[in-house]
C-alpha cells in the first residue's frame, strides 16, 4: 500500500507534532470543528471535564435562535451526532448516570433545536432517536431510584411535542422495574382522573359544539396518559390492557389496527386478531391497501388458523391491487413447483394492463423486469407523468444500453412536463436528458410510432420557442 494513501497508518507516522499542527490548520476558521478539538482535550482531562463542557455546549444551543439553513443542516446533525458520541465513548464507562444525564438533557433541547431548521428529511429526528438508543444501552447501568425515575420519565412525556421521548419507557423498561411502571401507571391514571381545567378548554375555543369541545380538550390531555398506559402494559404482556386505550371506532383505523392485530396473534389469540383485521377491512378499501401493515397481519392470522388459501388469496388480490413485489413474492412461494412460473407470467400481465402506469412501471424496475418495463412505456407513452422524476429518472437509467427507445422515452416525458408546465427549476436538467437522449439517438433502429430525435427537437422548438432559459442550457 502507498504511504500516500490517507489512513490511520500512514498519519500515525507524521508523529504527533506534524499531526497537531495539520489539525490545527485545518480547523481554522471553522467554530464546529473547534470545539470537537475542545471536547476531545477536555475528555484527555477527566470525564467531569468532558461532561463540564457538554453540559455548556447543550446551554448554548438551548439559548440559540438563530435558523440552520438546508445549507448547514448536515453540519449541525453532526455537531449534534459527535455530542452523543463523546456522552457515550467518555462519559457512559466511567459514569452511567451522569451520562444518562446529559443525555436527558439533550433530548430535552429538540423543541428549540426542531424550531430552528427544516427537518422534514428525518436527519435531526435520526440523531434524536439514537440518543434514545444509548438512553436504552445504560439503562441497565443506572442505580436511579425507579420511582423516581417513573417521575422524570412522566414529567417529559407531558411536553413530548416532537415525540423525542417516545421511546423512553421501553428503552428504560429495566432501570424502572416493576416498581416504576407501577408508579408511571398510577400518574397517568391520576391525569385522567382529573376535571378539565379553564385552560384546557381555551385551547379548543374556536369549535362551536361544546361537546366537540370538550371531547377534543380530554383527548388531547389524556394522550401521553394514554401512551404511558399503553407503553406499561406492553411491558407488562397485557394485551387487553393495550386494547382498552383505543375505542371501538380507534380499533378500526388502519394506523391502529394492524398493531393491535399483532399483539393479540403473538398472544396466541388468532380468531380476535382477525375480527380486528376484518374490522377494519369494513373501511374505505382504498385505505386498506395502502397500508401493508394490516394486509400482512391478515395474512398471519389466516396462516395461523389453518387458512392457507384464503391467505393466499388476500396476497394476490393486494398485489392485483398495489402490484407490490412483497405480496407477489409470497404468494409465489405458497405455490407448487411450476406453478410459480405460469403465476408469475400471469402477474406480469396483470402489471402491464394496470390502470396505474408509473406503479406498473415501479414494479417492474423492483421485480427486476426491464424487458416489460421497457413494453410497457413504448406501449403506453402518452400516460407517463413526467413530473415523477424520482421514478423515471433511475427508469431511464436502468434501461440505458440495451433498451434505448424505452430510455429516451422516459427522458422525453421529463423534459415535456417541465416544458409544458414552467419548471424553469429544472430546466438544467431538461437539458441534460436531451442531451442523453441525442446520444442515444444512434443506437435507435426503429423509433416505431414515435418521433425520431430529429423531429422530437423539431417540435420542441417549435412549441416552446421563447423558453431561452432552457435552450441557453441545450
Amino acid at each position: 500500500m502507498s504511504k500516500k494513501t490517507l489512513n490511520k497508518t500512514n498519519l500515525t507516522a507524521l508523529g504527533a507534532d506534524a499531526l497537531a499542527e495539520l489539525l490545527l490548520d485545518v480547523t481554522k476558521g471553522n467554530a464546529a470543528q473547534q470545539r470537537r478539538l475542545r471536547m476531545e482535550l477536555s475528555a484527555s482531562a477527566g470525564t467531569a471535564d468532558v461532561a463540564g463542557d457538554i453540559r455548556k455546549r447543550c446551554a448554548t444551543l438551548r439559548r440559540s435562535t438563530g435558523y440552520v439553513s438546508w445549507r448547514k443542516k448536515g453540519a449541525f446533525a453532526r455537531e449534534l451526532s459527535d455530542l452523543i458520541g463523546l456522552i457515550r465513548t467518555r462519559v457512559a464507562p466511567d459514569d452511567p448516570g451522569e451520562a444518562f444525564d446529559l443525555l436527558w438533557s439533550f433530548l430535552q433541547l429538540a423543541p428549540s433545536i426542531y424550531e430552528r431548521c427544516d427537518d422534514s428529511s428525518g436527519t435531526i429526528g435520526s440523531v434524536m432517536s439514537d440518543a434514545m438508543e444509548h438512553v436504552s444501552d445504560l439503562a441497565p447501568m443506572l442505580t436511579t431510584d425507579c420511582r423516581a425515575l417513573a417521575e422524570r420519565v412522566f414529567e417529559a412525556l407531558q411536553d413530548n411535542g416532537y415525540g423525542e421521548f417516545d421511546g423512553a419507557i421501553p428503552a428504560l423498561a429495566e432501570a424502572l422495574g416493576s416498581d416504576g411502571l407501577a408508579r408511571l401507571k398510577d400518574l397517568a391514571q391520576a391525569v385522567e382522573a382529573e376535571p378539565l381545567s379553564e385552560a384546557d378548554l381555551a385551547r379548543y375555543d374556536f369549535v362551536d359544539d361544546p361537546e366537540h369541545q370538550r371531547e377534543l380538550a380530554q383527548e388531547a390531555r389524556n394522550r401521553s396518559a394514554c401512551m404511558i398506559l399503553q407503553a406499561a402494559a406492553d411491558l407488562e404482556g397485557d394485551v387487553d390492557a393495550y386494547m382498552a386505550r383505543y375505542s371501538a371506532k380507534q380499533l378500526t383505523f388502519h394506523t391502529i389496527a394492524p398493531d393491535v392485530a399483532a399483539r393479540l396473534l403473538a398472544a396466541g389469540r388468532a380468531n380476535e386478531a382477525l375480527q380486528i383485521v376484518e374490522g377494519a377491512l369494513t373501511q374505505d378499501r382504498r385505505t386498506v391497501f395502502d397500508t401493508p401493515e394490516l394486509t400482512q397481519v391478515r395474512v398471519e392470522c389466516l396462516d395461523a388458523l389453518d387458512r392457507g388459501d384464503s391467505a393466499s388469496e388476500v396476497l394476490w388480490e393486494e398485489f392485483c391491487q398495489t402490484l407490490r413485489v412483497d405480496c407477489l413474492r409470497q404468494y409465489l412461494r405458497r405455490l407448487p413447483d411450476f406453478e410459480d412460473i405460469e403465476a408469475g407470467d400471469r402477474a406480469k400481465s396483470v402489471a402491464l394492463a394496470h390502470p396505474d402506469i408509473m406503479m406498473a412501471l415501479t414494479f417492474f424496475l423492483e421485480w427486476p423486469d426491464m424487458r416489460s418495463a421497457a413494453s410497457l412505456i413504448e406501449i403506453r407513452f402518452a400516460e407517463l407523468d413526467g413530473n415523477a422524476y424520482y421514478i423515471l429518472n433511475p427508469a431511464a437509467a436502468a434501461l440505458d444500453g440495451d433498451y434505448p427507445l424505452a430510455a429516451t422515452l422516459a427522458r422525453r416525458a421529463l423534459i415535456l412536463d417541465t416544458l409544458d408546465n414552467k419548471r424553469s427549476k429544472r430546466y438544467g436538467h431538461a437539458a441534460t436528458h436531451l442531451a442523453e437522449c441525442d446520444a442515444s439517438d444512434g443506437q435507435i433502429n426503429d423509433y416505431q410510432t414515435h418521433l425520431p430525435h430529429a423531429k422530437f427537437l423539431e417540435t420542441l422548438r417549435y412549441a416552446h420557442p421563447r423558453k431561452s432559459a432552457f435552450w441557453s442550457r441545450v
